[in-house]
């Protein structure tokens, strides 16, 4: 929870009047398919995700006024370094089963997040907020 929830309420607290001074801005959380969707072993990460997600939308509310956009992205597997240190994943052939299962027919890099990320400060997002954007090539999508 501090880690994940906390962080983003400070920071936003931290960042605001930064933001009131150059007439506005965006907060861009990350969380993941685990804030609603029970992953084993990730109850306490899960549960931090979720509170992201509900302070993101408190926070779009309340900030609004001040011509702050805050949202979130939700990615998927990311292919980076870390996933070479998650060796069951990589015995039991879930990131191959993950690919395969993934409409996109790959994981998502980190560039796909960013790329999110970066739209979502742009003027062209200025009427997306509170929302938690998904970006997992359609990942979560079939019932299998």
């Amino acid at each position: 929870m501090n880690i994940n929830a906390r962080s983003l309420l400070f920071a936003a607290q931290r960042a605001v009047p930064l933001m009131e001074k150059r007439r506005g801005g965006s907060i861009v959380s990350l969380t993941s398919p685990g804030s609603s969707r029970v992953l084993p072993d990730y109850v306490v990460v899960g549960a931090s995700k979720a509170a992201i997600e509900s302070l993101t939308r408190y926070l779009a509310v309340e900030l609004s006024p001040r011509n702050i956009i805050v949202n979130a992205v939700s990615p998927g597997i990311v292919e980076t370094e870390a996933l070479k240190h998650f060796e069951a994943l990589r015995q039991d052939g879930l990131i191959q089963k993950a690919v395969a299962s993934t409409p996109a027919g790959r994981l998502v890099t980190p560039e796909d997040v960013a790329g999110v990320v970066g739209f979502l400060c742009t003027p062209a997002a200025c009427m997306i907020r509170g929302q938690v954007i998904v970006v997992d090539g359609g990942y979560i999508l079939p019932a299998n």
